[in-house]
């Protein structure tokens, strides 16, 4: 099963949502916000790419973190702040195929879904 994770009103998530419609791939939408998130899928993200590919660091949310909330440690702390922001998390998380591809390139998608 194709799952994306984000937030409705993303600009990215919407990119990638109208991608994947348009190319007729059928995905369960997971919003972060609405639907949540826990800490046992956080880790399983993060044994396949790093905190620094899944954590936004670009965003308003992170900008407004104090300084000594950015330092982060190790895994457990990283997961411990996606869980109290997860607006942190970058946006979208596409997992297909046990696979994790963290935002949206129509070509890296191309690549994922080549048949």
């Amino acid at each position: 099963m194709t799952i994306l994770y984000g937030i409705r009103n993303c600009d990215t998530v919407r990119k990638a949502r109208a991608w994947l419609d348009a190319h007729g791939i059928a995905y369960h939408f997971h919003d972060l916000r609405g639907d949540g998130i826990d800490a046992a899928m956080l880790n399983d993200w993060l044994r396949q790419i790093d905190t620094a590919t899944l954590i936004n660091t670009r965003g308003t949310t992170w900008r407004q973190l104090p300084e000594s909330a950015r330092q982060i440690a190790d895994t457990a702390a990283a997961v411990q702040l996606m869980l109290e922001h997860p607006t942190l998390i970058k946006r979208p998380v596409l997992l297909h195929d046990g696979k994790i591809t963290v935002g949206f390139a129509a070509a890296n998608y191309e690549t994922t879904f080549a048949r």
